[in-house]
């Protein structure tokens, strides 16, 4: 009986050690957070401005559960601190130290409103993570960073810190994998790299570092990614670059190097990454410097005016690359035919590249995935081609291309967004089919021969910005931005004006003057609401002017002159404001400002006082001023419209304005 009750008090026993255990596990006796750390993080609080409210959860008890706060689940302390992005601005509380445990921070994406970096940090000893990147901290680098001695990753990107001396003076980080100093203002000489002895990646790119690259660069033998592009560097590329054997990324861009490339490039078998454009290298380029380069995706020599690719037609390369520029460089005259074995490529740049030669088949065919071709100002020959389907970009400008052009109607270019093909000796009629490519920002066809009528279908490219074709005109520069333009000034255009020009209601300027234009002024135009500009001069449109004019309240420009429109100008006071030189010329036009009509000679003459008329001609011209744009024969070529707008651009003897960055 007595065994009985001990074996039912044993198991009542181990029921209730059960029943606490759960309860332990469910969360109820769950480990919290840190008292002191919990105020420590509130008097960080204290010192911000959270205009968004990005920290409205740090009010409860448990901090841990905190937004940006992560905890030990052991033993409940702080141990990174991630409030990157929430736009915070004020000051850092030294509370901080508070958090003994804390091994990651990260305060990017803030505002702090140029203080220095808070030097107490560098007495957080036990951080491996320290992210203050795009936060708006100016001054030096604190020395006192210097003392984290378990770093394993420092990110003070894109700030306005000048001076990186002090740091790198006091500083051996032996453990620090990832530093990144880019988009700064820092200066002087590069920093002493041995004293980053386990570098993996290395940033140092959009500063202002002069003087060569040190060649104690050779001994980071762990480095993978080294970018020192857009500073002010000078001198060779050190022949110690070939011992970084681990390196996937060389990023020497935008610099003012000098010399040869060197050989020892060849021997980064781990490269997959090359760029050194925009500098002045020179001498020869050849298959030796890339003989152990098998995993190579990305290859940049672009705009190296003196350096010369001396490589044989039947070398097959062991890379396969996704992307090549070999712009303003001396590739030519042969168009290299080494490029035919890369068939992954999405971006080809020839640009420049000195090549006298008539394009190959296989240029148009082999590439299916290529996205980027630009072959312009060459002396490339031929026809056009079916063009790739998944292009997006195609700028053929400044060669020697023949034929028509009808070509582009036979494959869908949906995803195109830039054509470019001015300056070639085209030559026919320009294809109708402009509504399949609906995504078609920029197109130029300038100084060519083309000829006929206005195609119906380019009031389909909705997205396109700017159409422009003129005669023989100086060329003229002028940043618009987000000016809509179409100028198709001073050709043999015939035929009638298309009625899809009408629902282009966000252009800004229409100018199809001295062509050989027939047929009606089209009636909808009014609704072209956002029109400042309208000139149809030295056509021969007749009629009458369409009473829909008078609802564009925005004209400041208006020239009709020299057609054979007739009837009573409609009555607005917007076409009543116009000098009669406006539309004069057209024999059956009648009405102010203009003399009267038949049967409005009882009516109360309301010509112009001539000082109005003076007043509105320097308007007229306060407004050609303003938008940078002459009508008549001196308008030029317009290139950049804002950031990314469009531009079509057709013609026959004028000069092609680059339609990029």
């Amino acid at each position: 009986m007595i065994s009985n009750k001990r074996i039912a008090i044993k198991f009542v026993f181990a029921v209730v050690v059960v029943v606490l255990c759960c309860l332990f596990v469910s969360g109820d006796a769950r480990v919290r957070c840190i008292e002191s750390e919990r105020e420590a993080l509130l008097s960080f609080k204290n010192g911000l401005i959270d205009t968004y409210g990005s920290l409205s959860s740090w009010r409860s008890n448990e901090c841990c559960e905190w937004d940006g706060v992560k905890c030990s689940k052991t033993t409940g302390h702080v141990v990174a601190l991630q409030c990157d992005d929430y736009r915070l601005q004020g000051e850092i509380a030294s509370s901080l130290l508070e958090l003994h445990r804390l091994i990651d921070l990260d305060l990017s994406g803030n505002d702090f409103g140029g203080i220095p970096i808070p030097k107490f940090i560098g007495s957080m000893k036990q951080l491996q993570l320290l992210n203050l990147g795009s936060s708006n901290f100016s001054g030096t680098i604190p020395p006192e960073l210097g003392n984290l001695t378990n770093l394993l990753s420092l990110d003070l990107f894109s700030n306005s810190l000048a001076s990186i001396s002090a740091f790198t003076l006091r500083s051996v980080l032996e453990s620090l994998e990832t530093l990144d100093l880019s988009d700064n203002q820092l200066n002087g000489s590069m920093p002493d790299t041995r004293a980053f002895p386990s570098l993996t990646k290395l940033h140092l790119s959009g500063n202002n570092f002069t003087g060569p690259i040190p060649l104690s660069i050779g001994q980071l033998s762990k480095l993978q990614v080294l970018d020192l592009s857009y500073n002010s560097l000078t001198g060779l590329v050190p022949l110690s670059i070939g011992q970084l054997s681990e390196l996937q990324v060389l990023h020497l861009s935008y610099n003012s190097l000098t010399g040869s490339v060197p050989l020892s490039i060849g021997q980064l078998s781990e490269l997959q990454d090359l760029d050194l454009s925009y500098n002045t290298l020179e001498g020869i380029v050849s298959e030796s410097h890339f003989i152990k380069l098998d995993k190579l995706k990305k290859l940049d020599l672009s705009f190296n005016p003196s350096l010369i690719l001396d490589i044989a037609s039947d070398w097959i390369p062991p890379f396969q690359l996704s992307r090549l520029s070999l712009a303003i460089c001396n590739v030519g005259p042969y168009f290299p035919n080494w490029i035919r074995t890369q068939t992954n490529l999405t971006t080809l740049d020839l640009r420049g590249a000195n090549i006298t030669d008539e394009a190959p088949r296989w240029l148009w065919s082999t590439f299916s995935s290529i996205q980027i071709l630009h072959l312009s100002d060459n002396q490339i020959s031929g026809p056009i081609p079916l063009f790739p389907v998944n292009a997006n970009t195609i700028r053929l400008s400044g060669n020697m291309f023949t034929g028509s052009i009808s070509s582009i109607c036979k494959t869908p270019l949906s995803l195109i967004y830039t054509l470019s093909l001015s300056n070639n000796q085209l030559a026919g009629e320009i294809p109708d089919c402009w509504e399949q490519m609906p995504s078609l920002h920029a197109l130029s066809l300038a100084n060519n021969h083309f000829s006929g009528e206005i195609p119906r279908s380019l009031g389909a490219l909705h997205d396109l910005q700017g159409l422009q074709l003129h005669g023989k005109e100086s060329e003229y520069w002028n940043n618009l931005g987000l000016l809509k333009l179409i100028d198709l000034s001073s050709n043999g255009f015939t035929g009638n004006i298309p009625k899809s020009f009408s629902t282009m209601r966000g252009l800004r300027s229409l100018n199809l003057s001295r062509n050989s234009l027939t047929g009606h002024i089209i009636p909808d135009i009014g609704q072209m609401e956002m029109l400042d500009s309208l000139d149809l001069s030295h056509n021969q449109l007749s009629g009458k002017i369409p009473t829909s004019l008078t609802e564009i309240h925005t004209l400041g420009f208006l020239d009709l002159s020299n057609n054979k429109l007739s009837g009573k100008i409609p009555t607005g006071t917007q076409l009543q404001s116009f000098n009669a030189s406006s539309y004069a010329d057209n024999d059956g036009l009648c009405g102010d400002p203009l003399p009267k009509c038949p049967g409005d000679s009882l009516r109360p003459s309301a010509n112009i006082p001539r000082e109005n008329m003076n007043e509105n001609d320097g308007n007229n011209f306060s407004f050609m001023q303003e938008v940078g744009i002459s009508m008549g024969f001196v308008f030029g070529m317009l290139l950049e419209i804002g950031s990314m707008s469009g531009l079509l651009c057709l013609n026959p003897n004028g000069d092609e304005t680059e339609m990029q960055r």
